[in-house]
């Protein structure tokens, strides 16, 4: 993985009881991974979108960068698994929707998947009741990443577009993208701007932890699937709350997705890009981690 250098000297100097810390609070509650308090440049600049190739519509979303604090908070290492998740819907009988076409729900999304892949077709309600299950199980408090915290953990210290960099090159040794593997399940595709010119190995979602994680140890911060957010979605970023809670709205329709996902191009897959979809959307490109308030 190629961090900044002077990032992978600090990680080093650590003691191992001063790296992020790893635990569960039931035997099958998601791995949680301790993210430390700190502050940090949320959002990107216009040369970075501009470099990206991003459209002009979805331009200036997030920028320009703000400063934002954030006391400390567990996050998810992984993506919720399709296991996890069929432990809450067969223990409460939650009810799901359907996705996209007849016969197609989270346990058949149109692909094949094993119960350690990350759970897809899903609704942010439904991520929600999830996280809420987890709390009556524990006793602690979960629930879904703001947005902020999910920008904190995903730079894990870098300012690159990536947390590996920049570049694009090294896409598929990092994260499962929009790539060879997935276009050669349709129609020719080589618009460099809609693929990563590499092979991750997977045409559509990966088990989770497939690939590195980055310096606090989180697995598919990018790619895999995107991630519901717990934000009322907006255009504009400086409406984001400065201290890292979730900003929301009464009567809210649309809610954040981060990250990016199997199927998306170069220009998504960036740790400061954002999206906003109907909370009601239930699409196999979906899925989502939990956080916990420390």
């Amino acid at each position: 993985m190629r961090l900044p250098h002077v990032l992978l000297l600090v990680l080093a100097a650590l003691p191992a009881a001063a790296q992020p810390a790893r635990f569960r609070d039931c035997a099958d509650c998601p791995q949680m991974v301790a993210i430390p308090a700190g502050s940090f440049l949320m959002g990107v600049t216009a040369e970075e979108e501009a470099r990206e190739g991003l459209p002009p519509r979805i331009s200036g979303w997030s920028s320009p960068p703000m400063r934002v604090a954030l006391p400390g908070f567990a996050i998810g290492r992984t993506h919720v698994t399709r296991g996890e998740f069929a432990a809450f819907v067969n223990a409460t009988g939650h009810a799901m929707a359907a996705c996209g076409e007849a016969g197609l729900d989270w346990r058949n999304p149109g692909f094949a998947q094993t119960d350690a892949h990350p759970v897809v077709c899903l609704r942010w309600s439904d991520a929600l009741a999830y996280a809420a299950w987890l709390s009556a199980r524990t006793g602690r408090a979960y629930g879904l990443p703001s947005e902020a915290q999910f920008e904190y953990a995903a730079r894990a210290g870098t300012t690159t577009a990536r947390f590996w960099g920049d570049g694009r090159a090294e896409a598929c040794a990092h994260a499962n993208v929009a790539d060879r593997a997935h276009f050669a399940t349709l129609p020719p595709d080589t618009d460099p701007a809609r693929n990563f010119a590499c092979d991750d190995g997977f045409a559509t979602t990966a088990p989770v932890a497939s690939f590195p994680p980055n310096a606090f140890g989180l697995h598919d911060m990018l790619g895999n699937a995107w991630q519901w957010m717990a934000d009322c979605w907006t255009t504009s970023l400086p409406e984001l709350p400065r201290e890292g809670s979730a900003r929301d709205a009464p009567g809210c329709t649309e809610r954040t997705v981060r990250g990016g996902g199997w199927n998306y191009s170069p220009r998504y897959i960036r740790a400061g890009f954002r999206y906003g979809e109907p909370a009601t959307d239930v699409v196999p490109a979906n899925g989502f981690r939990v956080v916990r308030r420390e």
